[in-house]
């Protein structure tokens, strides 16, 4: 087993795995930005190590500094989260040039499976399906419009390197096509340093579903049913649910053999996730996969009664396993609370947290790393606290997550909490009859 791991991140994901490192007798220590200074995961990791100022390129995306941490404490391993470094193959690299173990796959998987196209190639050779498009990225805007005629317009227009909706664009017909193809080039280039694009088929009234992997790095992966995470906003999650409403056993199971299929390929080690689009008819495609733990696995956890860091750390120390799935049971519902204000376009809403209270009760489970008192930096993800509630079935999930909304009490800042009240009320959203593009036909309904 591992000895002592350093955690490379901030906030509650950061405080969710020192917790289990505690659990498993492992010790652990945290690092962080001058902004972070009194943070609860600085308070209860067992050692913490400033690495520099607030902002993320000069404290937790400045590698040099976290292995430097690394060293001078003993760490053995890093766990980096998610965010940040989690998806960094150079960072990977580095920790094993100084024999730390990276808690997640290999190098050379994180970089197959970050680059969009090489991952499309790459589960398409395995079997798994594909939305029609160029095979990779295309070389210019000629070609990038001959896949285009091929797959059928309308078509998504996609960067190479990309995520977080950036270097994406909607062709609807030949006329817009250069335009667009040039833009979203240009916005990757930009974000990511890489203005390659391919292509895909633009999928009608899409459902966003993942199904959660486990690796052992040796060719065996356990798959732990799926996730329902269409309720996005700019391609940013804000409600996730399993299992998902819209899939059966016989789905289940197809979706889950493809992406244990895709992982199989890679040896993948470690926690992963693949993402599906499922179409108005069922039929569902690979969309990308993420080498690292989702924001959302606790909504696995809960139904499958699976602590998914601890098999990550169980990985990473060399624990194997055979093939397989696990069952579901009941359903869960977490709500990602941030602090932003709804009603005005969700603005960020930095400030200090005057009161706070999160809500309690059975199969209740509030994943958050701020307290009354604390204050929020302006310098990272707004993300504050995960609500997640587990009952026997959607329905009551629902209810319980109403009441559970109802007792969070955060004053001092604005958050998201009145947005997820009324989505739960939305009849649409309770009989299940929503798409990626739902929050687009959704109304907020004013204060008071």
């Amino acid at each position: 087993m591992l000895r002592k791991v350093l955690i490379a991140n901030r906030g509650e994901i950061a405080l969710r795995v020192i917790r289990t490192c505690q659990e498993m007798g492992i010790q652990t220590v945290a690092v962080y930005s001058t902004a972070d200074r009194d943070s609860l995961p600085v308070r209860f990791a067992d050692e913490a190590v400033c690495i520099g100022p607030a902002p993320s390129a000069k404290s937790y995306l400045h590698i040099p500094s976290i292995i430097a941490a690394a060293e001078v404490t003993g760490a053995d391993a890093i766990h980096p989260g998610y965010g940040f470094l989690a998806e960094n193959a150079d960072f990977a690299r580095t920790c094993a040039d100084h024999d730390l173990t990276f808690i997640g796959p290999r190098p050379e998987t994180i970089s197959s499976m970050g680059d969009k196209s090489v991952a499309k190639e790459t589960m398409q050779a395995a079997g798994v399906p594909v939305v029609p498009g160029s095979d990779g990225a295309v070389a210019d805007v000629a070609e990038g419009l001959a896949a285009a005629r091929d797959a059928g317009f309308p078509v998504m227009i996609k960067a190479s390197a990309g995520g977080g909706g950036k270097g994406m664009r909607m062709a609807r017909d030949e006329a817009e096509f250069e335009k667009l193809f040039v833009a979203a080039s240009n916005e990757a280039q930009a974000a990511f340093g890489d203005g390659r694009i391919y292509i895909e088929k633009f999928v009608e009234e899409p459902r966003h579903v993942e199904i959660q992997l486990l690796g052992d790095g040796t060719g065996n992966v356990i798959h732990f049913g799926e996730r329902e995470c269409s309720i996005q906003r700019r391609h940013q999650k804000l409600l996730e649910e399993a299992p998902s409403p819209v899939v059966d056993e016989d789905l289940r199971q197809r979706m889950g053999q493809a992406a244990m299929a895709g992982a199989e390929a890679v040896k993948y080690a470690g926690a992963g996730t693949v993402e599906f689009l499922v179409d108005k008819n069922r039929d569902f495609y690979f969309m990308e996969m993420n080498t690292r733990i989702q924001v959302e696995h606790p909504v696995t956890e809960e139904v499958t009664d699976t602590d998914l860091i601890g098999w990550q750390l169980r990985v990473a120390a060399g624990e194997t396993f055979d093939s397989g799935a696990r069952a579901l049971h009941g359903h869960s519902i977490e709500c990602r609370i941030n602090a932003e204000d709804p009603f005005r376009n969700f603005a960020p809403s930095p400030g200090t947290i005057t009161g706070f209270h999160s809500p309690k009760g059975r199969g209740v489970r509030c994943d958050t790393h701020v307290f009354g008192g604390y204050t929020i930096p302006p310098h990272y993800d707004s993300l504050i606290a995960k609500l997640i509630v587990k009952d026997d079935t959607r329905e009551k999930a629902i209810a319980k997550m109403q009441r559970a909304l109802d007792e969070f009490i955060v004053e001092g800042v604005k958050t998201t909490v009145p947005f997820h009240q009324q989505l739960l009320r939305d009849e649409r959203f309770r009989a299940g009859d929503f798409d990626t593009k739902f929050l687009e036909r959704f109304e907020l309904e004013k204060e008071g």
